[in-house]
């Protein structure tokens, strides 16, 4: 496995109420989705306004890196969910 993160972008989706963001198997382009929820356990006071789900994103962003590495499976699926 040799998913890589270059790409500090990420966007908040707030119909599905998530964050989206984007790693790299070499060239192959992954999708990322974190849950709201997830990001709440991990900051309990967030609010639920763009800018405070981002600014959690941010500051738990390795936690969640984490947790994408760890179910991200090389193969043909180019789009994961966490939460």
């Amino acid at each position: 496995m040799s998913l890589n993160f270059p790409n500090p972008s990420r966007s908040y989706d707030a119909y599905h109420h998530c964050v989206n963001f984007w790693g790299y198997d070499n060239a192959r382009e992954i999708a990322f989705t974190v849950n709201h929820s997830v990001i709440s356990n991990l900051s309990p006071n967030t609010g639920s306004d763009e800018p405070a789900v981002l600014a959690a994103f941010d500051e738990h962003r390795e936690q969640i890196l984490t947790l994408a590495r760890g179910i991200y499976v090389a193969g043909p699926q180019n789009r994961y969910t966490i939460g």
